[in-house]
Order: structure tokens, then C-alpha cells, then sequence
């Protein structure tokens, strides 16, 4: 293994313990340090920028590097905007450490505490955006986790400005450890990365899902991610028509290339042949290619279309496009439309449309899917319109974090248990003492509160 690659993640697992005690006051001001940076090398970071796009397109020319991800790259003044905006953002939130979550006592005078802390040294590997880095650094950095971070080599300039521009801010702030956060850029990194499970607590990807995939097929680790987003709108037969086609619109055109953005629209028999024709119309003139099972095909495919309409494969099913290319089904039933979903779904954003409250409700609980829409767009499934200020992923696990993730799954919790020379001896045996266990109001800091 490579000596720096070893030393950067062994002085960043230092730097996490007293990263993890650090007053939120301090924190927040390093924010705003790294806010002001971003600010003030904005003709930095979109020059670095530029040099990456030159090489993207290159490699888009070359079929090297798809359109979809290639867009991603491209940091300008509005991007640098919404960077600042969602480090401020951060800034707003409580700080999350040390947060009494329940307390008990476990009989006079012994206490018993369960208190919020930071999961410890971080590794994010992701692909093409470079706006990941200041939003996960934010979001680390105030619940107290150190990081290391690897984008793809198609953002390196990018990445590596940036990086140095919030690190610099970070490192000048006064009570903040140096190392905290660091930096890879090859892919061999990489893979060395995933061996580190000694020190490493925790990977979040993020990417496509082969890359996801091979993530969590070739580490220890704890992974938190989701490996594909399949996400779905069922339009029931009790929909409005108009909130139908906004609906359905924006979830496939507002951003296609994107984990929350609409795979296959599933439609029910009774209102297809008035909806299809409607929605059709409006794909079409956005360049929308669709992919029909029969019996949308037969509506679909006679209407003149400047895109294609073609038949569907068992495939497209379970296909994220990330691209203007959308799967239509009709099916006979909501019951077969759930059964559709988690099917071949990849539990992360599915949404109905319809005005019955029992078959939204039916929807709501049947679907087993991270993030569950009625009469509103799978777009909306992202940490920032969650109101986390970021999100350092989307994850489809079913344990510890679940959904777009902010800093509630950067954090874990400890106990902490507070007696007056308590013993166990005196709880066994005979004339064993009882266990009161009740619930208390009162929180740890205040109990620790120095003089």
C-alpha cells in the first residue's frame, strides 16, 4: 500500500477525535470561512473548471464519457451560488453533536444517558460533480467527521481547487484540527481505499450503479448508498389530467440525468388512452424517446413523433436511463402497479397520481421505497428541497440512514452512564436492589455543564 495514501488516512483518523469535540461556534465559523472562499476564488475555481470540460468533451467525442455525465461537470457563477447557499444553509442547522436523545434513570443516583456523536473518519467516493465536495464537507465538517474524499479523474481540476480552496478556510480557522480532510485522485487510491477498514468507519458513494456496485462488492466497509435510482409515476385511474402531465413532465424533463428523475411511467387502463396521447404529445416535443409495452404502444406509436416509439424489453423495466429515454406500461390495477414497483424498482423515489386519499394511502404503505410522492414529483427527493440543507447521498438501505441523507446519517450515538460508585453485585442475588427505569428530562450537557 502506498506510504501517502496510508498517511493521509491515518492523520485524518487522528484529526477525527478532536474534530469530534469541537464547539459548534468554532464549526459554524469555519463555515463561513469556507463560504467567503468559494466567494472569493470564483475566477479560480471556474478556470480549473474549464480545463476539465475541455477534456470531458474530448472523451464525450471519443465515447469515453456519456453526455449525461459530462453535464455534470460544469461549475459557473450560479453553480458557485448554490455551493455558498447550501454551506449557509448548514450554518443554520443546531449543532447535532452531543445531543441528549433519551435518558433514563436506572435507579437513584445512576443515569444513564444516550447522546449523539459523529461517526468518525468518512470516505466519499463519487463521479463527475464537483459541487459534492463543498456539500459533503459542510455537512462532515459540523457533525464532526472527518473525510476523505475521491471524485472521478474527469473532475480532477475541478476537484482539487476547491478542495484546497475549503481546506485553506477550514485550517485558518482558529480551534479546528489540521488533516481533518483529505484528498485522493487515482483510482488506484481507490481500491486501496476499500481495504482500509481499520481506520475508514463509513463509505458513501456516489455514481452510477455499476460504480456503486463495485463499491460495496470489493470492501468491508459500511457502504451507505443506493446502487441504481429505477424510479416510477403511476397515474391512477382517479387522477386529475392536469396534474397528471405537470407531474409526469417534470419528473422525466425537468434533469434526466439524475438519480430521482423517472425510468418508467406506469399508467392505469381506464384513463390511458385519454392520458397517453396528452403526455405523448408533450415527451415528444422534448426530445422524450419512449420504450411501450404493447398496449401503450398501440396508442403511442401512430401519432407521428418526431422520436421514437419503440416496444419495450424485459430490460427496460429495470433500466436507469439518466437520459431523455422513458418505459410506459399500462397495467389493469393499482395493485399491479405496486407490484410493478417493487418488482423491478430500486427502492428509492416512487410516486402516485390520484385523487383517492385510500388508494394514495394503499400506494404510501405498499411501496417499500426510500421516498414515497403522491401527486408531486420524484424530483423532489433530494436532501436540499428535504430541508437538510445537503444531502451527502441517497441511500436504499433498510439500517441506520434511509432516504436523501443529511447529517442525521453522519451521526451515530454512545451511552453514557453516570453512577455514584454503583455496583452490579448489589442488582443480583437475594436481596437484589430493583431497577427503577424512569424516564428523565433532563440532557447530558446540562448535567456536565463545567463551572
Amino acid at each position: 500500500m502506498s506510504t501517502n495514501i496510508l498517511t493521509k488516512v491515518k492523520l485524518a483518523r487522528s484529526a477525527s477525535i478532536p474534530l469530534a469535540s469541537v464547539p459548534g461556534a468554532v464549526k459554524d465559523r469555519a463555515l463561513a470561512a469556507m463560504a467567503a472562499a468559494l466567494d472569493s476564488n470564483r475566477e479560480t475555481i471556474i478556470s480549473s473548471n474549464k480545463k476539465d470540460l475541455a477534456a470531458a468533451e474530448k472523451l464525450v467525442e471519443a465515447g469515453k464519457l456519456s453526455k449525461s455525465l459530462a453535464k455534470r461537470l460544469k461549475v459557473d457563477d450560479t453553480k458557485i451560488d448554490e455551493m455558498i447557499a447550501g454551506i449557509r444553509d448548514v450554518i443554520k442547522f443546531e449543532d447535532p453533536v452531543g445531543k441528549t436523545l433519551s435518558a433514563l434513570e436506572l435507579d437513584s443516583g445512576l443515569e444513564l444517558y444516550q447522546v449523539s456523536c459523529p461517526i468518525g473518519l468518512i470516505g466519499v467516493i463519487f463521479e463527475s460533480r464537483p459541487d459534492v465536495v463543498p456539500q459533503i464537507m459542510a455537512l462532515c465538517l459540523k457533525s464532526g467527521n472527518a473525510t476523505i474524499f475521491k471524485g472521478g479523474s474527469e473532475a480532477a481540476y475541478s476537484n482539487r481547487t476547491i478542495f484546497e480552496v475549503l481546506v485553506n478556510a477550514i485550517e485558518s480557522t482558529e480551534g479546528m484540527p489540521a488533516g481533518a480532510f483529505a484528498l485522493m485522485e487515482t483510482r488506484e487510491e481507490v481500491n486501496e481505499m476499500l481495504k482500509l477498514d481499520e481506520y475508514i468507519n463509513l463509505l458513501i458513494p456516489r455514481g452510477s450503479n455499476e460504480f456503486v456496485k463495485y463499491i460495496q462488492d470489493n470492501t468491508r466497509i459500511p457502504v451507505l448508498g443506493h446502487s441504481s435510482g429505477i424510479c416510477h409515476v403511476y397515474v391512477d385511474r382517479e387522477a386529475d389530467m392536469e396534474k397528471a402531465l405537470d407531474v409526469c413532465y417534470d419528473a422525466k424533463v425537468q434533469y434526466p440525468a439524475v438519480c430521482n428523475a423517472m425510468e418508467t411511467l406506469l399508467v392505469h387502463k381506464d384513463i390511458a388512452g385519454t392520458f397517453l396521447p396528452g403526455i405523448g404529445k408533450k415527451y415528444n416535443e422534448a426530445g422524450v424517446e419512449l420504450r411501450c409495452d404493447e398496449r401503450s404502444f398501440d396508442i403511442l406509436s401512430g401519432m407521428g413523433f418526431l422520436k421514437a416509439v419503440l416496444y419495450a424489453t424485459e430490460d427496460d423495466w429495470k433500466t436507469e436511463y439518466n437520459d431523455l429515454i422513458l418505459s410506459i406500461k399500462i397495467v389493469d390495477s393499482l395493485d399491479e402497479g405496486i407490484d410493478h414497483i417493487n418488482k423491478y424498482g430500486s427502492h428509492h423515489t416512487d410516486a402516485i397520481i390520484t385523487e383517492d386519499k385510500n388508494n394514495a394511502g394503499r400506494f404510501i404503505d405498499l411501496v417499500d421505497s426510500s421516498s414515497v410522492m403522491w401527486n408531486a414529483s420524484t424530483r423532489f427527493s433530494d436532501g436540499f428541497r428535504y430541508g437538510k440543507g445537503a444531502e451527502v447521498g441517497i441511500s436504499t438501505n433498510k439500517i441506520h440512514a434511509r432516504g436523501p441523507v443529511g447529517m442525521e446519517g453522519l451521526l451515530i450515538y454512545k451511552y453514557a452512564l453516570i453512577g455514584n460508585g454503583h455496583k452490579v453485585a448489589d442488582y443480583a442475588g437475594k436481596n437484589a436492589k430493583k431497577y427503577t427505569h424512569r424516564k428523565l428530562n433532563s440532557n447530558l450537557s446540562q448535567k456536565m455543564a463545567r463551572d
